[in-house]
C-alpha cells in the first residue's frame, strides 16, 4: 500500500473513531457542554480539537493531491454539526482514493501561524507533520472526553480493529 493510500486509510478509520466518540458524547448527560471542555486552561476546547483534527486532513489532501479544501474557519456549535462535518471530510477522503498523489519525494513548503516555514518531502511531511498533528488533536479530543467522565476506553478508540479479530480456537 502506498504512503498516500495508507494516509487516507488512517485518516478515514480514525475520523470514524472520532465520530463514534462524539456520538457517545451526544448521548451523555453533558452533551453539548463537552464542546467547551478543556484539559487545561491554556489548551483549546473539544470543539477546536475536532476542527484542528480535520484541518490536518484538509491540509494533507491539498498538499498531496492538489485539492483546495479550506475547512471551517470556526468551531462547530453542536455535536451534530461536528459529526456532519466528519462525514463530509470522510467523503473527501473517499474521493481522493481515486486521485493521483504527488510523488513521495515532491517538496512541500508550508508555514505555521508563528511564522516558521518548513520545507520537506511529501513522505517526510506525512510522517513528521501531518500524522503527528492529526493524532495529537484526535487524542486530545479523546482525553478531554475521558477527563470529563465519558465512559470510553481503548476499545472505543481502537474499535476499527474488530474487523481483524480472529475467532478464538475451538475447544
Amino acid at each position: 500500500m502506498s504512503l498516500a493510500a495508507t494516509t487516507l486509510a488512517t485518516f478515514d478509520q480514525l475520523l470514524g473513531t472520532l465520530d463514534h466518540l462524539l456520538g457517545k458524547a451526544a448521548a451523555s448527560d453533558q452533551g453539548e457542554a463537552l464542546l467547551q471542555a478543556r484539559l487545561a486552561p491554556d489548551m483549546f476546547p473539544l470543539a477546536t480539537q475536532v476542527r484542528f483534527t480535520t484541518q490536518q486532513v484538509y491540509n494533507t489532501l491539498n498538499r498531496l493531491f492538489g485539492t483546495d479544501h479550506a475547512g471551517p474557519a470556526s468551531d462547530h456549535a453542536t455535536l451534530a454539526e461536528a459529526r456532519a462535518h466528519l462525514a463530509e471530510v470522510r467523503a473527501l477522503i473517499a474521493a481522493a482514493r481515486d486521485a493521483a498523489p504527488v510523488s513521495d519525494d515532491t517538496m512541500i513548503e508550508f508555514d505555521v501561524p508563528n511564522g516558521l516555514v518548513f520545507r520537506l518531502s511529501a513522505a517526510d511531511y506525512v510522517r513528521d507533520w501531518s500524522m503527528p498533528q492529526f493524532h495529537f488533536h484526535l487524542m486530545t479530543a479523546y482525553a478531554i472526553l475521558r477527563a470529563n467522565g465519558l465512559a470510553i476506553g481503548k476499545a472505543d478508540y481502537l474499535g476499527y480493529m474488530m474487523r481483524h479479530l480472529k475467532a478464538p480456537p475451538s475447544a
